[in-house]
């Protein structure tokens, strides 16, 4: 089968889509003929070596954790699911032909699989850093980086759930971030007393990196309040990095509920052919994204 795989760390040059072996669904596992894949920045962090000192890797390594697809194996133990049936979940090397799911959902009524596949890790994400930092509904939440696929979950979930919140993006993006519920100012200098001149925050989320941490904590006034997905340096000022440690089980089942109620759509801002991943991934770096994206197999 053709898969995307990286020999060295680097930039986006490095991925090169080669003919590898299939990988089979063992036991609590399955297979999927892989239809879309979903981009996310730990695929590049991934790929320029970010996590090598506390997760080493094996070079050559394949990449990718999120994908939508038909089951075509079903390991043993697993009850529910059957081949022909479509899915979308994580698993791991899904920039590829086929690729093995330890956690997956039925792909809801309605939707594609381009669209499913955007879903898996950003709800997660999303999920996990609204708990860490502690918003309560009627209070409101800050959202530096509000446009992208986390954002874009961040955001309905929390309309959902009742809370408040001040998104930042690009000028391009200050509709969609509006649409989505939230209250939207741009980022770029003078952006802290934009977004205290629309009133008091009570915790913030930096989901782009993009040197806001100080300026959160301003705001918040309290580090146990700001959580990041993206500044690998906030830990030096008592902030925490939120890495992985949520459940994925549950936070599909949260989509696949969102979804059918109709509280959650993240849309394809754009797709690639499989091919084409280090182009995604160069995308994917330079932000700006609206939504999700996606490799198309």
């Amino acid at each position: 089968m053709k898969a995307v795989q990286f020999a060295e760390y680097g930039g986006p040059d490095v991925l090169e889509l080669n003919e590898v072996a299939e990988p089979h669904a063992g036991p609590g596992r399955i297979r999927i003929a892989v239809r879309a894949v979903g981009v996310n920045p730990h695929d590049w962090r991934t790929r320029e070596g970010q996590f090598q000192r506390i997760n080493p890797i094996q070079l050559p390594a394949g990449i990718g954790q999120d994908a939508a697809g038909v089951v075509d194996e079903v390991g043993a133990g697993v009850v529910g699911i059957e081949v022909g049936d479509s899915v979308f979940g994580r698993g791991s090397n899904t920039y590829a032909e086929f690729a093995v799911l330890s956690s997956w959902a039925r792909v809801p009524d309605g939707t594609s699989f381009a669209e499913a596949a955007g879903y898996p890790s950003v709800v997660e994400s999303a999920l996990r850093i609204i708990r860490m930092v502690g918003v309560q509904p009627q209070q409101t939440l800050l959202v530096s980086g509000a446009a992208g696929g986390v954002g874009s979950a961040v955001l309905q979930i929390a309309r959902d759930r009742g809370i408040k919140v001040i998104g930042t993006a690009g000028a391009a993006n200050q509709d969609y971030v509006r649409g989505l519920g939230a209250v939207a100012t741009t980022y770029g200098p003078g952006w802290v007393e934009r977004v205290r001149a629309l009133g008091p925050v009570d915790a913030a989320l930096d989901l782009n990196g993009h040197g806001v941490i100080r300026g959160l904590l301003d705001l918040t006034g309290d580090p146990d309040r700001v959580v990041t997905i993206a500044d690998l340096e906030a830990p030096m000022l008592g902030i925490r990095f939120a890495g992985v440690g949520g459940s994925m089980p549950e936070a599909l089942a949260a989509a696949v509920d969102l979804i059918a109620r109709g509280k959650l759509h993240i849309p394809v801002d754009r797709s690639y052919p499989l091919a084409e991943a280090s182009a995604a991934h160069a995308d994917s770096q330079a932000g700006h994204t609206r939504g999700r994206r996606v490799l198309l197999v």
